[in-house]
């Protein structure tokens, strides 16, 4: 499966921690994250991560892209809730567009953690049958 990962500056902290308690699980996907928060991770980790531009610069609305082109299958988007944080257009996109093409988001631990779990037990498999691949998708898989 595709996994893409965006933390807030104040949810990096507790991305990593999911990520390190979920290591198993994540490292048998592929994954990739805007580039701060995709370097937090890796270097907590040591998961191999593909990296977009830093999410205010453009990494989300790449990660959007991936997603409009239907070659995202989970979306972890762990949002700052800070009362005085903008709400940035790309973030409403990003979910929209994860709606219109029935990609499962946790935008929280709780959810992220229900997610995890689904995936090890293989109940988001559909995504496989209901959205084909990509050839972007299968490239990357045949370079694994």
């Amino acid at each position: 499966m595709e996994i893409a990962i965006i933390a807030d500056d104040n949810k990096k902290e507790l991305m990593a921690q999911f990520c390190i308690a979920y290591c198993g699980i994540l490292s048998r996907h592929h994954l990739c994250a805007t580039h701060t928060t995709g370097k937090y991770i890796s270097d907590a980790t040591g998961l191999d991560i593909e990296t977009y531009l830093p999410g205010p610069q453009g990494g989300t609305d790449q990660i959007s892209a991936r997603v409009s082109y239907n070659e995202i299958d989970v979306l972890f988007y762990f949002r700052g809730t800070d009362a005085e944080r903008p709400a940035y257009e790309s973030d409403t996109n990003i979910l929209r567009l994860c709606d219109v093409y029935n990609i499962p988001v946790a935008t929280n631990i709780a959810t992220a953690e229900v997610l995890v779990m689904a995936l090890d037990k293989g109940q988001l498999d559909w995504r496989e049958f209901i959205n084909p691949r990509s050839e972007y998708n299968m490239k990357k898989r045949a370079k694994r």
